[in-house]
């Protein structure tokens, strides 16, 4: 039996319920990525590392909600105060005091954060940081990286995926207001920024290339770019939507000696429910504070509707009260994720890169003389395909999920014993190759 005939057996009813969803939604999905050949199955229920799909089949979840999920799927205390707090209600459209107790503990945290403003998504975080930035230093241009995910808004919508020359969408203006620069590569980089350094607003960077390829940034790239930007007088932006409290308590930039302007914040500071928080040092956020500002004056940042919506800010604060009372997560998470990259490289030898940091993973089928992955353009030159087939392989046939082509997640409910099964499918795929 071929693995596509094996999964359509077992996915009877997440078949029927897609078609469905097809009529309704979009490519039947409400995001590009959670979309696969020859549909996604459709989940029912989750619970610690597993998700249970609709025909109930049981996955062990490396997914974890885009990385979100650093506990797990539904930990009691979080579970346990979202219920008190929706007795209450959740959504209030107001000031509440749930808000000030998160910030509280980002703020002590995360260094940078001397002052805070909440969003529902990182995209959102994203965008306003980088029109804080040209606010703060009238200037027009905003450099990222090529392979740098930092969400769908049009500021920053550009180099995302190989090529990195294409538009990445019809419908984007003023694209030459977005220069890319190459990862890891700090005589390029520099050479690409000082061309534009006059109107350079700011550098957005993740410490960890997510979407990328899971690179860990080297510590003299990012020192040097934050060199040149505080040189040039235009913003140092770290995105640590991914790398912030998933490897220790705060960020990953106070590890390198890093003294950002502005920190974009999501994922597990919302602990599972939606959230963005773009913050950064008082004299650059002020810029956000339109009190008796006229228009000119002004970075018109807002929020939303639901931003700081109770349910968010409570969910925030009880996982990352939870990361900071007990020690025991951290190391456990990146002993699991060290084991993983360890017996991965192992089983697959030279026919794989293992890239990541802490609790996240990728696994790279290289080819084209590729030997190692320190930016975007030598994982576009990997094995794509060997990658989709070997995710899908493990959720047909060994009830393992990563979203095909994805990286890698390890929460607290993962065990050793995950980890084996899951190296265990990879022998088994790649003896079957």
């Amino acid at each position: 039996m071929s693995i596509i005939s094996e999964y359509k057996k077992k996915t009877k009813k997440s078949a029927k319920l897609f078609t469905q969803s097809s009529k309704l939604h979009v490519n039947g999905v409400s995001h590009n990525i959670r979309f696969y050949e020859p549909y996604p199955f459709v989940v029912k229920k989750s619970a610690g590392k597993n998700l249970t799909d609709v025909d109930d089949n049981k996955y062990t979840d490396f997914w974890m909600g885009h990385w979100s999920l650093i506990l797990g799927h539904g930990p009691k205390n979080v579970k346990d105060s979202l219920k008190k707090q929706i007795e209450k209600s959740w959504m209030y459209g107001t000031v509440n005091e749930q808000t000030i107790k998160l910030s509280e503990i980002i703020s002590k945290a995360v260094p940078v954060a001397e002052k805070i403003r909440y969003v529902t998504s990182g995209t959102e975080a994203t965008m306003y940081a980088v029109r804080l930035a040209r606010s703060v230093t009238g200037r027009k241009i905003i450099a990222k990286i090529d392979g740098g995910w930092h969400g769908y808004t049009s500021d920053l919508l550009k180099s995302v995926n190989w090529p990195f020359s294409e538009s990445e969408s019809s419908g984007i203006v003023n694209e030459e207001k977005i220069i890319s620069i190459p990862y890891n590569d700090l005589e390029e980089s520099l050479k690409i920024l000082k061309k534009i350094s006059k109107d350079l607003a700011g550098v957005i960077i993740e410490p960890v290339l997510g979407g990328g390829g899971c690179i860990p940034a080297t510590k003299e790239y990012l020192k040097g770019i934050q060199e040149f930007t505080q040189k040039n007088e235009s913003l140092f932006i770290l995105d640590e939507i991914v790398t912030g409290f998933r490897f220790r308590f705060g960020c990953l930039y106070p590890t390198m000696k890093l003294d950002p302007d502005i920190v974009t914040l999501g994922k597990i500071v919302g602990g599972g429910m939606a959230i963005g928080v773009m913050c950064g040092k008082k004299e650059i956020m002020q810029f956000a504070d339109t009190t008796g500002k006229k228009k000119s004056e002004r970075s018109y940042v807002g929020g939303g509707t639901f931003s700081a919506n109770p349910a968010s800010m409570v969910t925030g604060h009880s996982t990352l009260s939870e990361l900071k009372s007990n020690n025991a997560i951290y190391s456990k998470l990146n002993n699991l994720g060290d084991l993983a990259r360890k017996n991965l490289r192992k089983v697959f030898g030279e026919n794989v890169v293992i890239t990541g940091k802490g609790s996240l993973f990728m696994t790279h089928f290289v080819q084209n003389g590729i030997t190692e992955i320190t930016n975007s353009t030598h994982v576009a030159k990997c094995d794509s395909s060997m990658l989709q087939k070997y995710h899908f392989k493990m959720i047909a046939h060994d009830g393992i999920f990563f979203l095909p082509g994805k990286l890698g997640a390890i929460s607290y409910a993962h065990s050793k014993e995950d980890i084996k099964k899951m190296v265990k499918a990879s022998e088994n795929f790649l003896n079957s190759n």
